[in-house]
């Protein structure tokens, strides 16, 4: 049985939900730390000695200090998945790095994006990243024709990655009434044993 994992996060943040996804997924004992990031815990010292981007999530498994959400998707599965959540196929596995590197790239930048306007009034360009975000669900809506995750039929680390900011899409002002697969995906992740959300936050279409 491993220790207990310390996850060091914010609970609006997607990155960090990941990371909380597939702890718990996985069964893994873990304590949650708060990350102060309105005052500013993620610039201090302290906190930039475990990741000097000075960002959330973190993890600390028994002295091993990991950041950077995907990285830490991979690390988790490859110690206690027990060929769970990474398939061991060279093709498979490089069809969920290529879903990483969507999450880090287009879903970042749209539908991460559009959400951080709305939750936090960043200064981006929200009509753009509402474009690239359904541009990017409309591919996920087509992909996900005639299979049950984003890697073929059984759950993968692709789809902790990408669940989140699809999930709280509305929040970003990105509707899914169009995207009937991804809509049907997304229960399929809520009904994974051990699956835990994100709470979720008024604004944009989730207020109405």
């Amino acid at each position: 049985m491993s220790n207990t994992i310390k996850l060091y996060r914010h609970p609006l943040s997607g990155h960090s939900h990941r990371v909380e996804l597939i702890l718990s997924l996985l069964g893994l004992s873990t304590e949650l730390v708060f990350v102060d990031m309105l005052n500013g815990a993620h610039k201090q010292p302290e906190f930039l000695s475990m990741n000097s981007f000075g960002q959330v999530p973190v993890i600390d498994d028994g002295g091993v200090v990991l950041s950077d959400s995907n990285s830490i998707l991979v690390y988790l599965t490859t110690k206690y998945g027990k060929g769970r959540f990474l398939p061991s196929d060279a093709a498979d596995r490089a069809r969920v790095q290529r879903w990483l590197s969507v999450a880090a790239g287009q879903m970042n930048n749209g539908l991460a994006t559009a959400r951080m306007i709305t939750l936090r009034g960043a200064s981006y360009d929200a009509e753009d990243a509402i474009a690239r975000s359904h541009a990017l669900l409309k591919v996920m809506e087509l992909e996900l024709e005639g299979q049950s995750f984003l890697v073929g039929h059984q759950p993968t680390i692709a789809d902790v990655a990408s669940y989140t900011y699809v999930a709280h899409a509305p929040e970003g002002n990105v509707s899914l009434a169009d995207y009937r697969n991804v809509r049907v995906w997304l229960t399929r992740i809520e009904a994974l044993p051990g699956f835990v959300p994100m709470q979720r936050t008024l604004i944009g279409l989730q207020a109405s």
